[in-house]
Parts: structure tokens; C-alpha cells; sequence
């Protein structure tokens, strides 16, 4: 197993802050490197970067480039600056043989290499102030003294989205939201929007050895609830087509296996052969302490001149657990297999070219009816009609001529399966809830999902042993990113014979599993909290409401 420790590298990051030595004094006495990790995020959408994790993704650079006074860097959200800042101090250090005299070195990096995009007026004013140690670039506390403008060379401006039918055509925010903000900022980001002010074309034109940032990961798309989508990608896709040398961003990690809208992009990132690591925190708290981000989040180095298998980078409580150089995506899978353990369990079972369990599963509202459906607490009285409903956190009744759809399954042997299921970031975890015999005359609403119909009880709780296994829900796990559970993230569990219950054991051998692999399955996978088939309670239950199941929700 790969072991490191996150360290950043002391000789390319030095010490700026010994007062009173070399020029530019000032610079050295109010340049505090920790104070940027006193920000916490400024919402869901925008989260900040630690002066640690900044220089991590940094130290994915070569290291002559620190050298060069040529290379051109543009951060595209700038937020505190953080990124520029430590791009400063790097080639403060790597350019003091070509550039000997410190104030000429320093003019020469802000004007001439560092440049930046902030994400709102504030953040501009905070980038600079981290950056040229003022938040107005050409006022005498400036480090640099060759600007003649306020902005330097970390612009904000007017940007506007263009909506259509309620939806901004290029980040698909809602008009309803962010139409008419009131001198509130509208969130319309100038890296990926076209009607902007005239002060962002020149740097957008411009070629740039590296884009590195940490992009605003969701907006409000106007949808139930808290429904919103991710914009992280569009990001990324409108970096790349600036086609600089190196591309560094940090992301969520759903769009591995799943995200709303994300289903392109994923497909053109694993057959992308120009990324050449990956490295991935599967507990966000690992890269971000005060947010948590369902799924965890990663950054990637894109090499323009590379071509090959990438590197990938597991890590856990701030070391690296597990490193592999592999393909990112795997023949005849469409998402990305995170863990590098994984892989070769998942070549063992689809050797055997089995039918997929998911095939077995329901689409969203297997009957037809919403969430916030409640049932009669008791049997409707003089009623030929009453059927059994399974809702959020107990059982109810409801007429047959009130369900809308899939009224044939109504008398069918089925199971249940909840649509959700969180249970916090930590591992072993159990990744789904416990299975419900769905006896003939049920029907359930979207709380959750319908597996079969079947001949029997017998075969559905031959079925419900096999949902309890570790192996089955470890195989879940791997396209089950956030607590959201739609029939796509069966897709890579085989089918069994139905006939007999099944055991991890009984799988493990069929499978041909190493001891090592089992061992991995385990300590990712618990045994169920309950017995297979626990009923529902008819009592009070803390929900899970439709809106809070994912906000990148983007089940069939």
C-alpha cells in the first residue's frame, strides 16, 4: 500500500516574512500566510482554498517553472487570492538569479505573469489585498508600483447571463433567482459567460501557461426545494479550450459516477489521456474543514503534451492511502472506478459477463407518487379498494383508483429499497438501507425504489440476503457517491440465481477474491444494522425530504 504524507514543498514555498531583510520590507512585514486560513466559505457555491492545499496542487507543477519569466498564470475565480499569492512567493524565489534587484523581480511577476478573474466585487478587493498586499493595485501601499490602474492585472467587471425560458443559456441559473438581484451580485461568472465588459477580452485572449483555481461548484437552478446544478465543469471545459501547457482545479468528486448534467463531461474527462493525476479525497474534510461536500471532492493536473494512463492518489486523514497509474476509464464502464483496490474485484465479476442487478430496479416513483404522499393512518371503511402504502417513516393506506401508474404490480412479490441513504463520510459504511419485503397489495411512494416482481416471498428474501451482503453493497458503493440510491448505482452488481439465499462467503468464492480483496471490501463495507426485512414503523421518523436528497440529484 502507497503511504505519504502530505507535505508541501519547503524549498519551493520559502519564507517571505523575515522582517527587515532584503527590500521590500513592507511587503515582508504584512505578508501573514496564515490569515487566509482563518476564511471559511462564503456560501454552498463558493468555497475557499487553504494556503496548504493551494500549494499542494501547485507542487504538481514542474519545478522550472519557477524559474521561468516568461510563464504566464491566470487563477479564473479568484476568490482570496490564495493561489496567486503563493505564485508570487514561488517565483519571488526561482527568479532571484535573473532578476537580482527584489522591487524590479516583484513588478515584473504582478504585471507581467500573475493574472487574475475574480468571482465578485469583494473577491477582487480580497484577492488583491492578498495579493499585492492592497486592495487598490496602484495606491503607494501596493507591492508593486508599475500598475496604473485600481485593478492590476486581477479584474472584475459587468457580466450578465442571457436567459431563455427561465435559464440562463450558459450556466442554466435561474432567471427567477438571479434575474433581478438589486445590486446584489447575480453569480453570473465572466470565465464562462460571453456578455461581459470589455475589460475581461484582452485576458481572455491571452496565453497562459497555467490555469489553476478552485471553481464555484453549484447555482441555484430553480427547481423544488434546494434543487440546484453543478457549474464546477463548465469551468474545467472553458479552461481547456484557452489550451494552456497545465490545467489545476479542485472539484467535487460526484462527477465520477454520477451529478446532474454531468454525463458528458464525465465521458470526456475518462477518455481525456492529457490527465495525468488525479488525487482524491473521498471526505472533503480531508481538503476543507468547515464544508461538507457529499462525495468528496479532488483536484487533477492536465499535462497539454501528455498522453497516457493516469496516476491516481487515494487519501485519507491527511496521508496517502493508495496509488495506482491506470486507465481513468475502465472498457465497458462509464464511470469512473475511484478506489485503485477496486478494479481488480470489478474484472473478477464481469468476467463471469453477468446481467446487471439494475435491470431488476425501478426507475423514480415506481407507482407514481410523490414523497410528501401520506396514506390513511387506517383502512378506509367500507372499502373494496385499500392497499398497503410504504411512505417516509411508516405505512399507510390508499385506494387502488388513487395510485396512478404500475397498477399491475400492485398484487406482486416485490422489495423495497430506500432512494436515500446517509450516513455521514466515514468508513466501514453501510451504503444502503435495509431491504422491505414489499407483499402483494403494496405500493410505495418515491421514498423508495422497487426491485422485481417475483414468483414468491421466498425468492424475495432470497433477494433481500443478497442486497444485505458486503460484496452486493460494496459494489453499489463504488457508483453511490452521495446519499442519493437511483437504479443507476446498481449498475455494476451482477444478477444472482434467486432460487437460495446468498452469503459474502458464497460470493467471495464464487468470485475468486484474494484475501487482500475481501479484506478491502470489509473495511469499506459494514454488516447491516438489522435484520433483512425489518417492517416500517408506523411512528414519526426524522425525513429526508425530495429536495435534500442530492443537490446534483439526477435520478431516471
Amino acid at each position: 500500500m502507497y503511504n505519504q504524507d502530505l507535505k508541501i514543498n519547503s524549498q519551493i514555498t520559502p519564507d517571505l516574512d523575515n522582517i527587515g531583510k532584503g527590500q521590500l520590507s513592507f511587503f515582508e512585514m504584512t505578508y501573514n500566510p496564515d490569515v487566509l486560513d482563518c476564511l471559511s466559505s462564503l456560501s454552498n457555491d463558493e468555497v475557499f482554498t487553504s494556503p496548504k492545499l493551494a500549494n499542494l496542487m501547485l507542487d504538481l507543477l514542474p519545478n522550472e517553472i519557477w524559474s521561468n519569466p516568461n510563464a504566464k498564470f491566470l487563477d479564473p475565480v479568484c476568490k482570496s487570492g490564495v493561489f496567486l499569492r503563493e505564485i508570487v512567493k514561488r517565483l519571488d524565489k526561482g527568479l532571484e538569479n535573473q532578476i537580482p534587484d527584489r522591487q524590479t523581480r516583484i513588478n515584473h511577476i504582478c504585471k507581467n505573469q500573475v493574472y487574475g478573474i475574480a468571482i465578485t466585487y469583494l473577491t477582487a478587493l480580497l484577492s488583491r489585498r492578498s495579493v499585492y498586499c492592497a486592495k487598490i493595485a496602484n495606491s503607494p501601499f501596493s507591492i508593486c508600483d508599475e500598475f496604473d490602474d485600481e485593478m492590476g492585472n486581477i479584474i472584475f467587471g459587468k457580466s450578465e447571463h442571457i436567459f431563455d425560458n427561465g435559464k440562463c443559456v450558459e450556466c442554466g441559473a435561474s432567471e427567477g433567482v438571479f434575474g433581478k438581484r438589486d445590486g446584489l451580485e447575480n453569480h453570473a461568472y465572466a470565465f464562462i459567460h460571453s456578455n461581459i465588459d470589455t475589460v475581461f477580452k484582452e485576458i481572455l485572449t491571452m496565453k497562459f501557461d497555467v490555469i489553476i483555481g478552485n471553481p464555484p461548484y453549484q447555482l441555484d437552478d430553480g427547481g423544488a426545494g434546494a434543487s440546484a446544478k453543478p457549474i464546477y465543469h463548465l469551468f474545467v471545459e472553458q479552461a481547456k479550450k484557452l489550451n494552456p501547457n497545465y490545467l489545476i482545479m479542485i472539484t467535487p468528486s460526484r462527477w465520477f459516477a454520477g451529478g446532474k448534467g454531468l454525463d458528458e463531461f464525465r465521458d470526456n474527462m475518462l477518455n481525456d489521456r492529457r490527465i495525468k493525476q488525479i488525487h482524491d479525497f473521498p471526505n472533503s474534510k480531508d481538503c476543507f474543514d468547515n464544508v461538507e461536500i457529499k462525495g468528496g471532492v479532488s483536484y487533477f493536473l492536465w499535462d497539454r503534451d501528455y498522453n497516457g494512463d493516469c496516476e491516481i492518489f487515494t487519501y485519507e486523514n491527511g496521508q496517502c492511502v493508495s496509488y495506482a497509474k491506470r486507465p481513468l476509464k475502465e472498457k465497458g464502464i462509464d464511470v469512473f472506478i475511484r478506489y485503485n483496490q477496486a478494479v481488480s474485484i470489478i474484472n473478477k465479476v464481469r468476467k463471469l459477463d453477468e446481467k446487471s442487478f439494475s435491470n431488476l430496479v425501478s426507475s423514480r416513483k415506481p407507482f407514481g407518487l410523490a414523497t410528501n404522499i401520506k396514506g390513511n393512518p387506517k383502512p378506509y371503511v367500507n372499502c373494496n379498494e385499500n392497499v398497503v402504502l410504504y411512505q417516509n417513516g411508516s405505512t399507510g393506506y390508499i385506494k387502488r383508483s388513487e395510485i396512478p401508474s404500475n397498477k399491475e404490480n400492485i398484487l406482486t412479490h416485490k422489495v423495497y429499497i430506500g432512494r436515500a441513504y446517509g450516513a455521514g463520510e466515514g468508513f466501514p459504511h453501510q451504503i444502503l438501507n435495509n431491504p422491505i419485503y414489499g407483499e402483494p397489495n403494496t405500493v410505495c411512494t418515491e421514498t423508495y425504489l422497487m426491485i422485481g416482481k417475483f414468483e414468491s416471498e421466498e425468492i424475495c428474501k432470497n433477494v433481500m440476503s443478497y442486497i444485505s451482503t458486503r460484496f452486493f453493497r460494496f459494489l453499489v458503493m463504488l457508483i453511490k457517491n452521495t446519499q442519493d440510491a437511483p437504479k443507476r448505482v446498481y449498475q455494476l452488481v451482477p444478477i444472482q440465481d434467486f432460487s437460495r439465499s446468498w452469503t459474502d462467503e458464497q460470493l467471495y468464492a464464487k468470485y475468486g477474491l484474494s484475501k487482500d480483496e475481501i479484506n478491502f471490501i470489509e473495511s469499506m463495507i459494514r454488516p447491516m444494522e438489522n435484520d433483512t426485512g425489518e417492517k416500517v414503523k408506523k411512528s414519526r421518523s426524522k425525513k429526508t425530504a425530495q429536495s435534500q436528497l442530492d443537490l446534483e440529484n439526477d435520478d431516471e
